[in-house]
Protein backbone atom coordinates (compact mmCIF):
# COMPACT_ATOMS: atom_id res chain seq x y z
CA UNK A 1 0.00 0.00 0.00
CA UNK A 2 1.09 3.42 -0.92
CA UNK A 3 1.59 6.34 2.05
CA UNK A 4 -1.76 7.91 0.07
CA UNK A 5 -4.27 4.88 0.84
CA UNK A 6 -7.54 5.17 -1.55
CA UNK A 7 -10.26 5.36 1.19
CA UNK A 8 -13.76 4.30 1.32
CA UNK A 9 -15.92 6.13 3.55
CA UNK A 10 -19.26 4.71 4.71
CA UNK A 11 -21.20 6.99 6.71
CA UNK A 12 -21.78 10.62 6.72
CA UNK A 13 -23.35 11.68 9.88
CA UNK A 14 -22.56 14.46 12.04
CA UNK A 15 -18.95 13.49 12.82
CA UNK A 16 -18.28 11.46 9.52
CA UNK A 17 -18.92 13.87 7.36
CA UNK A 18 -16.39 16.32 8.32
CA UNK A 19 -14.15 13.10 9.17
CA UNK A 20 -14.14 12.90 5.39
CA UNK A 21 -13.89 16.03 4.25
CA UNK A 22 -10.78 16.35 6.67
CA UNK A 23 -9.59 13.68 4.90
CA UNK A 24 -10.06 14.55 1.60
CA UNK A 25 -8.54 17.79 2.62
CA UNK A 26 -5.20 16.61 3.71
CA UNK A 27 -4.80 14.71 -0.13
CA UNK A 28 -6.03 11.35 0.21
CA UNK A 29 -8.68 9.89 -2.47
CA UNK A 30 -12.13 9.10 -0.57
CA UNK A 31 -14.97 8.07 -2.40
CA UNK A 32 -17.59 8.35 -0.08
CA UNK A 33 -21.45 6.83 0.64
CA UNK A 34 -24.10 7.66 3.30
CA UNK A 35 -27.95 6.39 2.78
CA UNK A 36 -28.99 10.09 2.77
CA UNK A 37 -28.82 11.57 -0.87
CA UNK A 38 -28.19 14.90 1.10
CA UNK A 39 -25.48 13.88 3.13
CA UNK A 40 -23.68 12.32 0.07
CA UNK A 41 -24.31 15.42 -2.07
CA UNK A 42 -22.72 17.77 0.78
CA UNK A 43 -19.40 15.93 -0.01
CA UNK A 44 -19.42 15.70 -3.76
CA UNK A 45 -16.81 19.40 -3.78
CA UNK A 46 -14.43 17.37 -2.49
CA UNK A 47 -14.80 13.09 -2.18
CA UNK A 48 -16.26 10.53 -5.67
CA UNK A 49 -19.26 10.17 -4.42
CA UNK A 50 -20.88 6.42 -4.65
CA UNK A 51 -24.25 5.44 -5.23
CA UNK A 52 -23.71 2.44 -2.68
CA UNK A 53 -21.73 0.77 -0.27
CA UNK A 54 -20.54 -1.69 -2.29
CA UNK A 55 -19.45 1.08 -5.08
CA UNK A 56 -17.40 3.42 -2.12
CA UNK A 57 -15.73 -0.21 -1.13
CA UNK A 58 -14.86 -1.79 -4.53
CA UNK A 59 -10.88 -1.77 -4.97
CA UNK A 60 -10.61 0.44 -1.92
CA UNK A 61 -6.79 0.33 0.45
CA UNK A 62 -8.71 0.80 3.31
CA UNK A 63 -12.61 0.96 4.07
CA UNK A 64 -13.84 3.11 7.07
CA UNK A 65 -16.96 2.64 8.57
CA UNK A 66 -18.11 5.53 10.77
CA UNK A 67 -21.90 4.61 11.28
CA UNK A 68 -23.49 5.04 14.74
CA UNK A 69 -24.93 1.55 16.50
CA UNK A 70 -24.00 -2.07 16.25
CA UNK A 71 -26.90 -2.89 13.88
CA UNK A 72 -25.72 -0.34 11.34
CA UNK A 73 -22.03 -1.81 11.29
CA UNK A 74 -23.89 -5.19 10.66
CA UNK A 75 -25.93 -4.25 8.12
CA UNK A 76 -23.23 -2.27 6.10
CA UNK A 77 -21.25 -5.51 6.70
CA UNK A 78 -23.67 -8.32 5.33
CA UNK A 79 -26.77 -6.34 4.98
CA UNK A 80 -28.86 -8.33 1.90
CA UNK A 81 -28.66 -5.62 -0.73
CA UNK A 82 -25.65 -3.18 -0.47
CA UNK A 83 -23.06 -5.60 2.19
CA UNK A 84 -19.59 -4.84 1.54
CA UNK A 85 -18.04 -7.98 2.75
CA UNK A 86 -18.40 -9.35 -0.82
CA UNK A 87 -16.06 -6.22 -1.99
CA UNK A 88 -13.40 -6.78 1.17
CA UNK A 89 -10.02 -8.80 -0.20
CA UNK A 90 -7.66 -9.83 1.99
CA UNK A 91 -5.24 -7.08 1.59
CA UNK A 92 -8.03 -4.37 2.57
CA UNK A 93 -8.32 -2.95 5.85
CA UNK A 94 -11.41 -2.75 7.62
CA UNK A 95 -11.18 0.71 9.48
CA UNK A 96 -14.31 0.48 11.99
CA UNK A 97 -14.47 3.98 14.03
CA UNK A 98 -17.53 3.79 15.29
CA UNK A 99 -18.39 3.35 18.63
CA UNK A 100 -20.25 0.23 18.74
CA UNK A 101 -18.93 -1.96 21.71
CA UNK A 102 -16.30 -4.49 21.68
CA UNK A 103 -18.51 -7.32 21.12
CA UNK A 104 -19.33 -5.77 17.88
CA UNK A 105 -15.98 -5.23 16.33
CA UNK A 106 -15.11 -9.09 17.64
CA UNK A 107 -18.07 -10.38 16.06
CA UNK A 108 -17.14 -8.78 12.69
CA UNK A 109 -13.45 -10.06 13.03
CA UNK A 110 -15.52 -13.80 13.29
CA UNK A 111 -17.94 -12.91 10.36
CA UNK A 112 -14.88 -11.83 8.39
CA UNK A 113 -12.62 -14.57 8.82
CA UNK A 114 -12.43 -15.80 5.52
CA UNK A 115 -12.79 -12.63 3.98
CA UNK A 116 -9.82 -10.28 5.60
CA UNK A 117 -8.25 -10.37 8.95
CA UNK A 118 -7.03 -7.09 8.22
CA UNK A 119 -9.43 -5.28 10.84
CA UNK A 120 -8.55 -2.03 12.69
CA UNK A 121 -10.92 -0.72 15.70
CA UNK A 122 -10.35 3.22 16.17
CA UNK A 123 -13.30 4.79 17.50
CA UNK A 124 -13.00 9.06 18.38
CA UNK A 125 -13.54 10.98 20.51
CA UNK A 126 -13.70 15.09 20.11
CA UNK A 127 -16.69 15.71 18.65
CA UNK A 128 -18.11 17.82 15.66
CA UNK A 129 -15.85 20.47 16.13
CA UNK A 130 -12.70 18.70 16.03
CA UNK A 131 -13.85 16.36 13.63
CA UNK A 132 -13.56 18.89 10.89
CA UNK A 133 -10.15 19.78 11.89
CA UNK A 134 -8.71 16.83 12.17
CA UNK A 135 -8.09 17.38 15.71
CA UNK A 136 -9.85 14.18 16.98
CA UNK A 137 -8.59 11.58 19.91
CA UNK A 138 -8.79 8.43 18.11
CA UNK A 139 -8.35 4.99 20.39
CA UNK A 140 -7.09 2.36 18.16
CA UNK A 141 -6.49 -1.21 18.64
CA UNK A 142 -4.97 -4.22 15.73
CA UNK A 143 -1.81 -5.39 14.74
CA UNK A 144 0.44 -3.75 13.75
CA UNK A 145 0.83 -3.88 10.32
CA UNK A 146 -2.51 -3.11 9.83
CA UNK A 147 -2.30 -0.19 11.84
CA UNK A 148 0.89 1.11 9.79
CA UNK A 149 -1.28 0.87 7.08
CA UNK A 150 -4.19 3.18 7.89
CA UNK A 151 -1.68 5.68 9.74
CA UNK A 152 -2.07 7.97 6.71
CA UNK A 153 -5.57 7.83 7.52
CA UNK A 154 -5.16 8.32 11.26
CA UNK A 155 -2.94 11.30 11.12
CA UNK A 156 -5.42 13.29 8.79
CA UNK A 157 -8.11 13.05 11.37
CA UNK A 158 -6.14 12.72 14.37
CA UNK A 159 -4.02 15.24 16.61
CA UNK A 160 -3.42 11.45 18.74
CA UNK A 161 -3.92 8.37 17.81
CA UNK A 162 -2.33 6.26 20.45
CA UNK A 163 -2.37 2.34 19.32
CA UNK A 164 -4.15 1.17 22.51
CA UNK A 165 -3.92 -2.86 22.28
CA UNK A 166 -3.18 -5.04 19.68
CA UNK A 167 -6.46 -6.52 18.99
CA UNK A 168 -9.63 -5.40 17.50
CA UNK A 169 -12.13 -4.99 20.22
CA UNK A 170 -8.97 -2.80 22.17
CA UNK A 171 -9.97 0.81 20.93
CA UNK A 172 -13.54 -0.40 21.83
CA UNK A 173 -12.76 -0.77 25.36
CA UNK A 174 -10.96 2.08 25.30
CA UNK A 175 -13.85 4.10 24.11
CA UNK A 176 -16.04 2.62 26.45
CA UNK A 177 -14.05 4.37 29.88
CA UNK A 178 -13.85 7.71 27.78
CA UNK A 179 -17.94 7.26 27.58
CA UNK A 180 -18.31 6.19 31.64
CA UNK A 181 -16.80 9.50 32.10
CA UNK A 182 -18.04 12.25 29.71
CA UNK A 183 -21.43 10.11 30.05
CA UNK A 184 -21.27 10.91 33.53
CA UNK A 185 -19.96 14.81 33.67
CA UNK A 186 -22.74 15.71 31.54
CA UNK A 187 -24.97 14.20 34.09
CA UNK A 188 -22.96 16.16 36.45
CA UNK A 189 -23.08 19.30 34.45
CA UNK A 190 -26.72 19.34 34.37
CA UNK A 191 -27.38 18.42 38.03
CA UNK A 192 -25.13 21.35 38.78
CA UNK A 193 -27.47 23.89 36.66
CA UNK A 194 -30.31 22.44 37.84
CA UNK A 195 -29.69 22.63 41.43
CA UNK A 196 -27.70 26.75 41.28
CA UNK A 197 -31.15 27.35 39.13
CA UNK A 198 -33.15 26.35 41.57
CA UNK A 199 -31.69 28.03 44.85
CA UNK A 200 -32.27 31.08 42.38
CA UNK A 201 -28.62 31.75 41.44
CA UNK A 202 -27.56 33.75 38.08
CA UNK A 203 -26.82 30.00 36.22
CA UNK A 204 -24.50 31.89 33.66
CA UNK A 205 -22.35 33.28 36.91
CA UNK A 206 -22.82 29.68 37.79
CA UNK A 207 -21.13 28.49 34.83
CA UNK A 208 -18.62 31.49 34.18
CA UNK A 209 -16.82 31.76 38.12
CA UNK A 210 -16.88 27.56 38.89
CA UNK A 211 -14.96 27.01 34.98
CA UNK A 212 -11.95 29.14 36.65
CA UNK A 213 -11.74 26.68 39.86
CA UNK A 214 -11.09 22.90 40.09
CA UNK A 215 -15.08 22.20 39.56
CA UNK A 216 -13.86 22.95 35.50
CA UNK A 217 -13.90 19.92 32.90
CA UNK A 218 -14.55 20.22 29.25
CA UNK A 219 -18.49 19.10 29.83
CA UNK A 220 -18.91 21.59 32.04
CA UNK A 221 -17.48 24.26 30.11
CA UNK A 222 -18.63 22.85 26.38
CA UNK A 223 -22.29 21.59 27.68
CA UNK A 224 -22.62 23.74 31.06
CA UNK A 225 -22.37 26.61 28.02
CA UNK A 226 -25.38 25.55 26.07
CA UNK A 227 -27.41 24.31 29.20
CA UNK A 228 -27.23 27.74 30.55
CA UNK A 229 -27.96 29.07 26.88
CA UNK A 230 -30.65 26.69 26.72
CA UNK A 231 -29.65 25.63 23.34
CA UNK A 232 -30.96 22.33 22.88
CA UNK A 233 -31.79 22.55 19.09
CA UNK A 234 -28.21 23.15 17.99
CA UNK A 235 -27.68 19.61 18.18
CA UNK A 236 -24.08 18.86 18.56
CA UNK A 237 -24.28 15.56 20.31
CA UNK A 238 -27.86 13.77 20.22
CA UNK A 239 -29.19 12.65 23.50
CA UNK A 240 -29.94 9.71 21.08
CA UNK A 241 -25.95 8.80 21.59
CA UNK A 242 -25.25 8.51 25.08
CA UNK A 243 -28.56 6.19 25.32
CA UNK A 244 -26.54 4.54 23.22
CA UNK A 245 -23.04 4.22 24.96
CA UNK A 246 -24.03 4.49 28.25
CA UNK A 247 -26.11 1.04 27.61
CA UNK A 248 -22.43 -0.44 26.04
CA UNK A 249 -20.82 0.90 29.51
CA UNK A 250 -22.53 -0.88 31.72
CA UNK A 251 -23.07 -3.55 28.90
CA UNK A 252 -19.45 -3.73 29.60
CA UNK A 253 -18.75 -3.54 32.91
CA UNK A 254 -21.50 -6.33 34.10
CA UNK A 255 -19.43 -8.79 31.42
CA UNK A 256 -16.30 -8.14 33.99
CA UNK A 257 -18.53 -7.74 37.04
CA UNK A 258 -17.78 -4.52 37.80
CA UNK A 259 -20.17 -2.12 39.42
CA UNK A 260 -20.37 1.49 37.70
CA UNK A 261 -23.17 3.15 40.25
CA UNK A 262 -21.99 6.40 38.64
CA UNK A 263 -22.40 5.15 34.86
CA UNK A 264 -25.72 3.71 35.85
CA UNK A 265 -27.57 6.63 37.50
CA UNK A 266 -26.36 8.60 34.44
CA UNK A 267 -27.45 5.99 32.19
CA UNK A 268 -30.97 6.18 33.77
CA UNK A 269 -31.06 10.24 33.02
CA UNK A 270 -30.60 9.59 29.50
CA UNK A 271 -33.43 6.90 29.22
CA UNK A 272 -35.74 9.34 30.89
CA UNK A 273 -34.72 12.13 28.32
CA UNK A 274 -35.68 9.64 25.13
CA UNK A 275 -39.25 8.70 26.97
CA UNK A 276 -39.83 12.72 27.10
CA UNK A 277 -39.00 12.95 23.14
CA UNK A 278 -35.54 14.24 23.64
CA UNK A 279 -33.77 11.79 21.47
CA UNK A 280 -32.80 13.65 18.84
CA UNK A 281 -32.07 17.39 20.80
CA UNK A 282 -28.83 17.82 22.28
CA UNK A 283 -27.45 16.03 25.21
CA UNK A 284 -27.17 18.96 27.05
CA UNK A 285 -30.91 18.86 27.64
CA UNK A 286 -30.19 16.88 30.22
CA UNK A 287 -30.60 19.96 32.62
CA UNK A 288 -34.53 20.15 31.29
CA UNK A 289 -34.82 16.36 32.01
CA UNK A 290 -33.82 17.28 35.55
CA UNK A 291 -36.16 20.57 35.23
CA UNK A 292 -39.46 18.35 34.45
CA UNK A 293 -38.54 15.48 37.27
Amino acid sequence: MTTAPSVAWIGLGAIGAPMARALAGAGLPVTAFDLFPAAREALADVATIAATAREAARGADVVAVMVATPEQLEAVLHGDEDGIAGELTAETVLLIMSTVGPAAVEGAVARLAGVTSRIVDAPVSGGAVRAATGDLLVMVGGAEADVAAVRPVLDALAANAPVVGPRPGDGQRFKIVNQLLCGVHIAAAGEAIALADRMGLDVRQVHEVLNTGAAHSFMFADRGGRMVEEAYDDVRSALTIFVKDMGLVTEAAAEVGQQVPLATAAQALYRRGSELGHDRRDDSIVREVLREG
